[in-house]
């Protein structure tokens, strides 16, 4: 099973203990899942955290390297103009689509709206079938 988590439930699952999308993560990683990342979301997850975190540099080069250990990189190779209303969210999906993705794991509203693109379910990580 192959699942790309999205920046904002990146942060959350590795900036709050016990959230949902940090025990989805553990579950995750627990049931040997194919976590899957780009450069382009690390670069954003980095600048989110030194923006609206205050994180140092060092700090987020550590969490980075933490997220690094779990995630496998991929780099897209399909450009896709699918999210209007924030074009930055189109990185998820151009993501999700390289790594074979089943799910996208966000909080975005704008990622949530569109459900399903191919075969790709997004949803949020409450949503996700624990088996």
């Amino acid at each position: 099973m192959n699942i790309v988590f999205d920046t904002n439930a990146l942060l959350s699952a590795t900036l709050w203990r016990n959230s949902e999308a940090q025990k989805l993560l553990f579950h995750l990683i627990h049931i040997n899942a194919h976590l899957l990342i780009s450069m382009p979301i690390i670069i954003e997850y980095q600048k989110v955290m030194q923006r609206d975190f205050k994180f140092s540099e060092q700090e987020t080069i550590e969490a980075t390297t933490k997220v690094l250990q779990a995630f496998q990189m991929v780099t897209p190779k399909e450009n896709v103009n699918v999210i209007k209303n924030d074009e930055t969210d189109n990185k998820i999906i151009e993501c999700a689509i390289s790594a074979n993705a089943q799910y996208i794991i966000t909080y975005d509203k704008h990622l949530l709206q569109l459900k399903k693109f191919r075969n790709i379910e997004i949803i949020q990580p409450k949503e996700f079938p624990k088996k």
